[in-house]
């Protein structure tokens, strides 16, 4: 099996199906059909079960699947050593982060980018996917968590408190909630991964039982709209309530946990001088926010 075989199996095999594989691979579907038949020709083997609910490895299959993310891993890292030898300023440098943060701070910070190195071109990707840097999915993250791989450099760039924030129409609308009070009367704008533990939900160390959940929203910027919209109290960065104008309520309180930004790249990329552009410019816009 040699590596573009490799390529088109790994696809299937984590797609279950060859739609889904011609999406990643950036082929039509009949392509990865005839390429993976053929594979199974050449190591005269089946490799997938057809069922009707996509493609199934066999256990023939599962073999050749941890050889194929062997060989994958191996292909990934070459790529990265060559590119951390690279001192040219031109090229593509993919950036993840969350919508929030590509609107506050990469943004602006690719604006000068452009200014200053106008051949490096930032592919950006606002999701709250967590991409794979080892996988090669992205080149940059930047995010509110500390990965706990190895291979990656992590450096913490804003660490800002939580607060709870209304509008000024809401307020006008339905007053202050009373500490206490557990949020009595008062509708509430929540972010739904936290809908999903199973602790019990607070804001600001405040029980929510007594509220109304009215929106639960999948990112911070359509929270942080659903705020500033009068839907609810809501908790957020408190840079973020400031930024958007929303009053602060409780001012003296703040989630226990602070909301951190770390910026994350592959330790074989740090040298690549289009990598370190961008992550200067990266971290130049955070700097300007916490000073």
């Amino acid at each position: 099996m040699n590596w573009d075989d490799a390529r088109v199996f790994l696809a299937v095999c984590r797609e279950s199906t060859l739609r889904g594989a011609a999406r990643v691979l950036g082929v039509d579907q009949a392509t990865v059909g005839r390429r993976i038949n053929a594979l199974e020709r050449s190591l005269s083997a089946t490799l997938f079960l057809r069922t009707s609910e996509g493609y199934a490895l066999t256990a023939v299959g599962e073999a050749a699947f941890k050889s194929a993310e062997k060989m994958e891993h191996s292909a990934l890292e070459l790529e990265r050593q060559i590119q951390g030898l690279d001192d040219r300023l031109t090229g593509t440098v993919r950036v993840s982060t969350t919508d929030s943060l590509a609107i506050d701070f990469l943004i602006p910070a690719m604006a000068r980018l452009h200014e200053r190195h106008p051949d490096v071109r930032v592919q950006l990707d606002a999701t709250t996917q967590m991409l794979s840097l080892a996988k090669r999915e992205a080149d940059i993250a930047v995010r509110n968590a500390r990965p706990d791989n190895p291979d990656l450099i992590a450096r913490r760039i804003a660490r800002w408190p939580v607060g709870l924030f209304a509008s000024q129409a809401y307020i006008d609308a339905h007053g202050v909630p009373t500490p206490g009070t557990a949020f009595e009367g008062h509708d509430l704008v929540v972010y739904q991964p936290y809908l999903e533990r199973n602790k019990e939900m607070t804001l600001v160390s405040e029980p929510v039982s007594r509220g109304r959940i009215v929106a639960s929203l999948g990112s911070s910027l359509l929270g942080r709209r659903s705020i500033a919209a009068g839907l609810g109290v809501g908790e957020i960065p408190v840079y973020m309530g400031n930024r958007d104008g929303l009053v602060r309520l409780w001012p003296e309180r703040t989630r226990p946990l602070p909301y951190e930004v770390w910026l994350v790249t592959h330790a074989d990329l740090r040298h690549t001088a289009r990598v370190k552009a961008v992550i200067t410019q990266i971290v130049e816009a955070f700097a300007a926010e916490n000073e």
